[in-house]
This record gives structure tokens, C-alpha cells and sequence, in this order.
């Protein structure tokens, strides 16, 4: 099901811009090749099918912190919309911390986010010359790093996740190439498996429901 949403999401995306494919405007601010860098506010949490507001000690646990990364892109301005393709590499501070004397570990041990990769389609409109609002859509992969005892022995393996991600947001462009971004978008991971150490071979994929939160500001070049 979730995957369904994802490619209705990232289809509805591509349905925007088609009738307007062949008035492509090269000279516009939206359109060519970009990179930039983002800097955010990330959160990570359960999701809705263990959210449970009376048992919040177990349930409503969730990470927190600072998100960065890079993003590449390229952009088609269709005369009536904008549509493009995109990626991203970013990484986090969000790890679990003791809250009002409360251990937040998911029920895993102690939590870390690490690398957030995403693929995906964007879609929108000019609302001025210069400013562009978009919905985005696509794939993501996450991984987070789990400190774990049994008593006696600790384990580190890392928590690898797939998912799909949908957001929006708006752009502003400066002029001679540089841009100005900010996007909110939603995770949410269904699939996973443990990535092993040494030579041990990874687990089995098993079901997992988190929801990723981020509110993002980007800037860029666009060439």
C-alpha cells in the first residue's frame, strides 16, 4: 500500500507537467542542471501502526536534530510548468538521549541516524517569475546506527531502510544563477534489514513503520 502512494505521488508529479512538455523555455531560472546544500531541522519517530498516545514511554518515542547534505538536480521549464529529477546524500545528528529522565531508544538501544539517500521526481508552478512552487516525491534509503546489550555483550550493526518520501516547498531565484530553497517533507520506512559486521551475512527483510519528519533550507547553483 505504501508503495502504491509512493508511485501515485511520483506519477501525479509527471501527469503536471506533460501537456505543457513541448513549450520548454531554456532561458528560464528553472531550468538546467543544479547543486546546492541543505541544512534542516530532522526528526525521526514511530509510526502510526505502534503510535499509542497511553504507553508513550514505549511507543511515542523519537529522535531529533540537525540535518545536512548536498542535492543535484535537473530541471525542465515547460513554459506552463517546471519538472525535474533529483538526489540527495545527507546525514544527521539525531541520537537518543535520556528526556525527563526517560531512555528514548525505540526499543532498540541507543539510536543514531546516519546516511539518508533520495531519488525522485518534482513538479510545480511559477507563482512569479522568480519563485517556484513545487510537490516532490520518490525513494529513500536510510540508515541507522544501533548500539545494543544483552547483558554482557554489545552489538553494533546498522539499521538499513527503505521508503518513500513526498513534500513540497518553494524556490526563489537570486539571479545569476544562485537560488534560494524551502521544503518540508515526509518520510516513512516500511522495509528493512540489519546490515551485519565482518563477514556475517546481512539479515532477512523484515517489516518496520517510521515516520521522518524535515523541514529543509537549501542554496544553490544553477548552471
Amino acid at each position: 500500500m505504501k508503495k502504491t502512494i509512493a508511485l501515485i505521488a511520483t506519477g501525479s508529479l509527471v501527469a503536471l507537467a506533460t501537456p505543457a512538455m513541448a513549450q520548454s523555455t531554456e532561458d528560464s531560472p528553472f531550468h538546467g542542471p543544479r547543486a546546492g546544500v541543505l541544512v534542516g531541522y530532522d526528526q525521526t519517530g514511530a509510526g502510526s501502526s505502534v503510535d499509542d498516545d497511553a504507553n508513550e514511554d514505549n511507543n511515542d518515542q523519537s529522535i531529533e536534530g540537525v540535518g545536512y547534505g548536498v542535492e543535484v538536480g535537473y530541471d525542465l521549464d515547460t513554459g506552463g510548468a517546471v519538472v525535474g529529477i533529483e538526489g540527495e546524500y545527507m546525514d544527521s545528528t539525531a541520537d537518543t538521549e535520556f528526556e525527563d529522565g526517560d531512555f528514548e531508544g525505540f526499543g532498540l538501544g541507543s539510536l543514531e541516524a546516519n546516511r539518508d539517500l533520495y531519488v525522485g521526481l518534482r513538479a510545480g508552478v511559477k507563482a512569479t517569475p522568480n519563485t517556484l512552487v513545487y510537490a516532490k516525491g520518490g525513494y529513500t534509503n536510510a540508515k541507522f546506527d544501533v548500539l545494543s546489550s544483552d547483558g554482557t555483550t554489545e552489538f553494533s550493526n546498522d539499521i538499513d531502510t527503505d521508503g518513500y518520501r513526498i513534500g513540497g516547498g518553494v524556490e526563489y531565484a537570486m539571479g545569476n544563477g544562485v537560488y534560494l530553497k524551502g521544503e518540508y517533507r515526509y518520510s516513512n520506512y516500511s522495509e528493512a534489514e540489519i546490515d551485519m559486521e565482518d563477514s556475517l551475512p546481512d539479515s532477512e527483510r523484515f517489516d518496520v513503520d517510521l515516520d521522518r519528519h524535515q523541514v529543509m533550507a537549501s542554496v544553490g547553483y544553477r548552471f
